[in-house]
């Protein structure tokens, strides 16, 4: 047996309660194990001081729930009576069992023989306040995520600064400014209705001198070529009218060198009240410019324009956070995207979080991390993060036509089995941004790729986030031409009217079907290397629905087809190179 290949903890992904009263327990083994035991009870069942043979367990089969490249992972749901459970697992290869406890693992020889207090695995208790409980609703959202500069103006922007709104083809920089503000975007609410978004997510609307926004000047002030407090009001007022939530991001990791309170750093130096705010190793700083300051102040990826604030630092934490409760509190935003936010302070996070939900109970916390973000996920600083893991595993096998549908599976399952299933719930998962190439790019213009991940983005767990213009293959490549101007002109007079109802169909499927938001995913075996074949499942019903991606460059016969929800590329059962198809499965 591949022992090495085995692992638990009592914590975290693989022990953790799903509500009041059923604890999930996840085993990860090697792919040669055939079948695993979990052996549980409550560790007073046979009295406090009770020797090891006297406690015997309830013993309950796993069930082998994800297959990951090199590992498969079993997991059990029980019941514990009393809010604690005590547990040991028993695994199955071939010709090999071995019992695992927390201290290692024994042969049944050994583990029957074993005298003394035996270190089995423990979950104390399931304290409520432990129990990981988003938001409902944001399983339930659709995104749009908004980069103000570049999605509609209302016309007030005028003057020399402002570049003549450009069309789709045309590329962009970072030093244009189109003149997009918040009146725009309120004007162009009913589209984003019709269209079927439920959320807006704001790339930074503060005041800044850059048309992106992320090195703030004034925390407490829209920027004037976005609009006024009352306009930020005004679209938060009518999105909700229109049962659209709205999101702001907040950039607290670094501030810009217009920031106030740097400013008095640089004219005052040390004697300034401003200067533990931010991480400052070596003062006076050197005249020269470029990246000569790396090392006398810590900044965002050596950029100097981008000094980092130190949330450790009470002061600035209290500033941060007063700043956020103004939003939640005068604008009414329902939730938060925090910048770089794997580099903030694990104490400032939670007290921003207490003090945030504390005002508005159902808020969404969000941040960017682009890699395992496990610490700032375990209930009590993020509800989920940016998910450009499950973006990358999508994105590789599109990219890779060496890849096959069983990588696909690996990597998708590997996603879905890092976090909490409460945490996976409300993923925020997306395929482009503001900081990736546009997908239909990405994709280089073939639209049975551009739909097909689409697809599945839009058919697996989490709350799901598309960038403004893609339901019309809005083209862009590496930031900054990611960024081009919306183009309403071309949407207004029906050029794209087969794009938008085409998005329109899944989310649709999406907001219609909870199975394809939070149900649980079986990968099928389709036989073809390129074919991708999942089941979505669960959500207190006994529906189950089947998801068919033909990434080959031959069509696929299907054997049955149920009620279909979404297709291209369909006739009869005969699916298409570059096909897809969602499906209801007939009951048996």
């Amino acid at each position: 047996m591949n022992i090495s290949a085995i692992y638990h903890i009592s914590s975290d992904n693989f022990c953790y309660p799903l509500d009041e009263n059923r604890l999930l327990i996840k085993l990860q083994t090697g792919n040669d194990a055939v079948s695993a035991e979990l052996v549980w009870g409550d560790p007073f069942e046979a009295g406090l001081f009770v020797s090891d043979a006297g406690w015997e367990g309830e013993h309950l089969m796993m069930e082998n729930t994800a297959r990951l490249k090199n590992h498969k992972l079993w997991q059990a749901v029980v019941v514990p009576k009393f809010k604690r459970c005590r547990y040991y697992f028993i695994i199955h290869t071939c010709g090999e069992t071995v019992y695992y406890i927390e201290s290692g693992f024994q042969t049944k020889e050994q583990f029957s023989s074993y005298r003394g207090r035996r270190q089995d695995f423990f979950f104390p208790w399931m304290n409520s306040s432990d129990i990981i409980r988003p938001a409902q609703w944001v399983n339930d959202a659709v995104w749009y995520q908004i980069f103000p500069d570049r999605f509609c103006s209302s016309g007030k922007n005028s003057g020399a600064k402002f570049r003549k709104w450009a069309g789709p083809d045309h590329k962009v920089s970072n030093a244009n400014l189109y003149g997009g503000d918040l009146p725009g975007v309120t004007s162009r609410l009913d589209y984003l209705h019709d269209l079927g978004v439920t959320g807006i997510y704001f790339t930074p609307i503060n005041k800044s001198p850059s048309n992106h926004k992320y090195n703030t000047a004034d925390y407490e002030k829209i920027d004037e070529d976005f609009g006024t407090e009352e306009d930020i009001k005004t679209l938060v007022r009518e999105a909700h009218k229109r049962g659209i939530r709205v999101m702001l991001d907040g950039v607290f990791n670094h501030s810009g060198t217009d920031f106030a309170p740097w400013q008095d750093v640089l004219k005052n130096g040390r004697e300034s009240k401003y200067f533990d705010w931010f991480m400052i190793n070596k003062y006076p700083f050197s005249k020269i410019g470029g990246k000569a300051h790396r090392g006398e102040y810590y900044s965002f990826a050596f950029v100097d324009g981008m000094p980092k604030l130190d949330t450790n630092n009470k002061e600035t934490a209290d500033y941060i956070i007063s700043v956020c409760r103004r939003w939640v509190e005068e604008y009414d935003i329902d939730a938060l995207r925090l910048d770089v936010a794997d580099e903030l302070s694990h104490e400032f996070n939670k007290r921003l979080r207490r003090e945030l939900f504390a005002i508005k109970p159902d808020f969404y916390i969000c941040g960017e991390v682009w890699h395992n973000a496990l610490a700032w996920l375990r209930g009590d600083e993020y509800d989920s993060v940016m998910n450009y893991s499950l973006q990358e595993n999508i994105e590789s096998f599109w990219r890779n036509p060496e890849m096959t549908a069983d990588d696909f599976a690996y990597g998708v399952s590997e996603c879905f089995n890092r976090y909490s299933d409460q945490t996976c719930s409300v993923m925020f998962n997306l395929l482009d941004s503001h900081d990736t190439m546009r997908l239909i790019t990405r994709c280089e213009g073939d639209e049975n790729a551009f739909y097909q991940e689409l697809c599945a983005m839009f058919t697996l767990n989490g709350s799901v986030c598309f960038y403004y213009g893609t339901e019309v293959r809005l083209e862009g490549g590496h930031d900054p031409d990611c960024r081009r101007c919306m183009p309403w002109k071309e949407i207004d007079r029906g050029d794209y009217d087969d794009r938008i109802a085409e998005m329109k169909k899944l989310i649709t499927m999406r907001r219609s079907i909870p199975e394809l938001r939070r149900g649980r995913l079986r990968f099928v075996d389709s036989g073809r290397s390129r074919v991708i074949i999942y089941e979505k499942y669960g959500c207190d019903s006994e529906n189950v629905y089947r998801v068919v991606l033909n990434c080959s460059s031959a069509p696929y016969e299907l054997e049955d087809v149920g009620e279909v929800i979404y297709s291209r590329g369909l006739s009869g059962k005969i699916l298409s190179a570059g096909g897809l198809i969602v499906f209801k499965k007939e009951e048996s």
